[in-house]
């Protein structure tokens, strides 16, 4: 199966950011490589582009799909969150631009085998990178039913969160829970059947809270931002795709805490803190696809960009 992810928001986020012809930039999440391949031909003989990612899949169709622009790509298998540690790797201090995008590839989706689709029956497997050894079968079947709980309910923002994990623990009393067909019929049992005919697919949040609880995807953005727009030189731009509230929220304040990061009493006459300011946010309003890309993509649907600077 050819990896495919229709990029999202494409134009808007390389052109947020500022692509300079000699410019360093870092794609944390190189996916099929399609901002990639627009960011790499808009860089001059000099400019150089490091693809980030942790899904050796992903890596090898980016290597192919970049192949033109080889001499000045230069591709990582590694998760975003070791930014740092990649860029000392190759030598390189700062870089002129950052840019994610946190939505799950068309791919991952599609490809039943790797267990993040409710709509198939395959393993509950749902690795981001399949070299760790945990799995979605290992949190459905270890955790606590509190543990459950907590993680469908704020990962997954799902009402009956607490039925699903009541649900699902009863369930794998009987035996351990091991394909996404098995976890679907436990969801719908747990939720009225009026519920189920009204809104959209019924696992759909339990599946999202699960994914985002194996590959910590919110603690790995909010661990990332700060030392991101430490890596960028004055005028470089940090641009994130984001695709649910969850992920939205910490760009949001992150952003806002980097351009404000002032800890003083509103009352106070003068700042004493000496937090400074390390750039400002571009978007005071998030980026969002025009009605033709979500007609053309619906999974761009629910996507944001939001873009800071750094001073």
């Amino acid at each position: 199966m050819i990896f495919e992810h229709k990029s999202v928001l494409l134009y808007e986020t390389v052109d947020s950011l500022n692509i300079k012809p000699d410019g360093i930039y870092v794609d944390g999440t190189l996916g099929g490589g399609g901002h990639a391949f627009e960011v790499a031909g808009r860089l001059g003989e000099n400019g150089r582009l490091i693809g980030i990612d942790q899904d050796a899949d992903a890596v090898a169709a980016a290597t192919e799909r970049l192949a033109p622009f080889k001499e000045k790509v230069t591709i990582i298998r590694s998760n975003y969150r070791n930014i740092r540690e990649v860029l000392e790797g190759l030598g390189i201090q700062k870089v002129d631009g950052i840019y994610l995008d946190l939505g799950v590839s068309s791919y991952q989706l599609d490809t039943a085998e790797r267990g993040f689709t409710y709509r198939e029956n395959a393993p509950l497997d749902m690795r981001m990178d399949q070299r760790n050894e945990k799995t979605a079968a290992d949190i459905v079947n270890e955790y606590s039913e509190a543990e459950l709980f907590r993680i469908i309910r704020d990962y997954g923002e799902d009402r009956f969160a607490k039925n699903i994990a009541k649900h699902i623990v009863k369930a794998r009393e009987k035996e351990r829970i091991e394909t996404t067909d098995q976890l679907v019929e436990i969801i719908k049992a747990a939720i009225p059947a009026k519920i189920r005919a009204e809104g959209g697919h019924p696992a759909k949040r339990t599946f999202q809270a699960i994914r985002i609880e194996l590959n910590r995807e919110l603690e790995v953005l909010n661990d990332s931002i700060d030392t991101m727009i430490d890596l960028l030189n004055p005028g470089g731009r940090l641009s994130i795709i984001t695709f649910h509230s969850l992920e939205d929220r910490i760009v949001k304040t992150r952003f806002r805490t980097n351009e404000n990061p002032c800890t003083c009493p509103p009352d106070f006459p003068v700042c004493v803190c000496g937090k400074k300011s390390r750039g400002k946010v571009v978007t005071r309003k998030p980026i969002v696809p025009d009605d033709r890309e979500v007609e053309e993509n619906k999974r761009s649907k629910s996507s944001k960009l939001r873009v800071f600077e750094r001073i």
